[in-house]
Formats: structure tokens, sequence, C-alpha cells
């Protein structure tokens, strides 16, 4: 499994646990990003598991979260976001719909 390919889809992945994709490339990078990854590392439980990926295609949206199997997009993440995440969706099963990245829901939509 290449845990560095932002396109792996749910299916690819084995169905154990969450997986949290945070984008660490360039543009997520200057908004923050490594502080968001931190935040998350510093909060895993054995119910997800937190990736620093390569770019997740939303660039000046970051920092853009992935939760799979979900396929939920968390975008403009900030530090102190990522709790209520891994309480509410990770944890608690409901994704935060204040913080989901339309754009991907509509983008998907149109390719159906």
């Amino acid at each position: 499994m290449d845990v560095d390919n932002p396109e792996l889809s749910s299916t690819e992945l084995p169905v154990l646990t969450k997986y949290v994709f945070v984008c660490q490339n360039r543009t997520c990078l200057k908004q923050g990003a490594i502080a968001v990854l931190a935040g998350f590392e510093a909060k895993a439980t054995s119910a997800f598991v937190v990736i620093g990926s390569g770019c997740l295609g939303q660039c000046g949206n970051g920092p853009m979260v992935r939760i799979l199997p979900d396929d939920v997009w968390y975008w403009r993440v900030r530090p102190e976001e990522v709790l209520a995440v891994v309480e509410r969706h990770l944890l608690g099963g409901k994704p935060v719909e204040a913080m989901r990245y339309s754009q991907v829901c509509s983008m998907v939509r149109q390719l159906e």
C-alpha cells in the first residue's frame, strides 16, 4: 500500500480503522499543515491512523485533511480544530459539518 498516494480510494484500504491524511505539500505547509499533522498525531488512538500525505489536489484551501474510508474532506484546518475532528468524527462517527470541504463533494457529483 502506497500511503503517499493521495489518489487512494476507500476500496484499496483495509477497513480496520480510519485513515487521516494530512496534506504536507508546499501550499498546505505554508498554511500550517505541520502543526495540524502534529495535532492529529498527538491525539492518535487505535481508532485511526494519521498519515502525512503528498498533495491532495486542493491547493490554496489548506491545510487539507481527508478521512478514509468515510471520504470526508476538511479544509483550512487549524491546530485548535483537530480535537473537534477527533472527538466528533473519528471517535464519535459524525463529521464536523461546519469544517467540511464542499468543493470535493460538488466535483464528485458532477462526475457521477
